[in-house]
């Protein structure tokens, strides 16, 4: 009778620490412990309206968060990037991931713009990247290579300038390389119709070329 009483109070010992071992605050604080995704989720699957639940559920988002960050950062690519901005919109890497794709993308395209190293390459990256080191660079090796224009008139009317560049675009294109009118600036209310950007050389060759042909044209330096 004695042994009896005795296992029973075992069992109910044994049920009491077995209970204990699994209750909301324990299984808590072994998930806390192992700070795992699977921990929380596992946390979650058995008390889902604990008073902790919220927390596994912002817990297992930030891991999220850094495993795709870690992710991206190995693969260190403007898609590895981009691929962590689709899955973490909201992250706390955002701002960071948004900066390496931009960051990428301007040197990826930098060093197009040097490998074609022409006029017109050189004045698309700057449209597009007009501040940085590379955009300085640019404006550089812009004034090397194609610091000067050929000016063909002057005049008040933009809608004079359009069809006065569209007329010498038809006539000397193919020497000029391109017709373009430039905005007043601060010295000037007038536009100007110029030659695309080219060397010294090559506008004063276009000069040439258009004075022979009866037209006033003048070298000038390219600005900006």
């Amino acid at each position: 009778m004695i042994a009896r009483r005795l296992s029973l109070v075992n069992l109910i010992c044994c049920a009491a620490l077995l209970s204990a071992c699994s209750s909301p605050k324990y299984d808590w604080s072994q998930a806390n412990a192992m700070n795992t995704i699977a921990a929380y989720q596992t946390f979650l699957s058995k008390y889902p309206n604990d008073v902790h639940a919220g927390d596994a559920k912002s817990r297992i988002a930030a891991l999220q968060d850094e495993q795709a960050w870690s992710t991206a950062q190995v693969a260190s690519s403007v898609p590895g990037y981009r691929q962590y901005l689709r899955a973490e919109p909201n992250g706390a890497h955002v701002a960071a991931a948004r900066e390496e794709v931009a960051r990428r993308e301007r040197l990826a395209a930098w060093r197009i713009a040097q490998t074609n190293e022409t006029a017109q390459s050189l004045e698309e990256f700057l449209q597009k990247y007009p501040s940085g080191d590379e955009a300085d660079q640019a404006r550089d090796k812009l004034k090397t290579i194609a610091g000067y224009r050929a000016e063909l008139a002057m005049v008040r009317s933009r809608r004079l300038a359009d069809r006065e560049r569209d007329a010498l675009a038809k006539r000397f294109g193919k020497t000029l390389q391109q017709v373009v009118v430039l905005r007043p600036d601060g010295n000037s209310r007038d536009y100007r119709i110029t030659s695309a950007r080219m060397s010294e050389t090559d506008a004063n060759a276009a000069c040439a070329t258009v004075k022979h042909a009866g037209r006033s044209c003048k070298v000038i330096q390219a600005s900006g």
